[in-house]
């Protein structure tokens, strides 16, 4: 297995990719990311991690351009639950949350891709009634799981009766 990739930060802001021996741009560590590239961002001098910082300049980067993710009513009441008595549960709530939609997503998909009869309005249902689940049990002070999704199966038949 390869060791983790490694990025220095230097004070000029300027990004060193120890592996290639290069230096990159934020771009280009998006792109890590969307490869799903194990990396650690490390201040140059005092060697402390950096990484959720340039995560973060990155996602700000993008919300600037294009069509934003998080309006500002969300960033707001994200805001507002630094320092709440639930700011614990949130981070996990929300990568719950995102790790479900990203089930259902690809199960979406699928479903789309093989026309299985199932429309796309009742998968949209589904993930929402499993992120209300959730958030109803994180705020009962419950476990932070869903509860499995179910499974295309056709209506049960019904007994039939037999005619003399």
């Amino acid at each position: 297995m390869a060791s983790q990739r490694i990025i220095k930060k230097y004070p000029n802001r300027r990004l060193y990719d120890t592996r290639v021996s290069s230096y990159i741009t934020l771009e280009e560590v998006r792109q890590l990311v969307l490869s799903s590239e194990v990396f650690e961002v490390r201040d140059a001098k005092s060697n402390e991690d950096l990484t959720r910082a340039v995560l973060l300049q990155i996602i700000a980067e993008h919300e600037q351009h294009g069509q934003p993710i998080f309006s500002t009513q969300l960033l707001s009441q994200i805001i507002r639950f630094y320092g709440d008595s639930m700011q614990g549960f949130v981070g996990g709530y929300l990568e719950n949350s995102l790790k479900i939609f990203l089930e259902q997503q690809g199960k979406f998909r699928d479903q789309l891709n093989n026309l299985l009869g199932q429309t796309p309005w009742s998968m949209l249902n589904e993930i929402t009634e499993r992120n209300v689940e959730l958030w109803k049990s994180l705020q009962a002070g419950g476990p932070a799981t869903a509860k499995p999704t179910r499974d295309a199966d056709p209506a049960p038949e019904k007994p039939t009766r037999k005619h003399r």
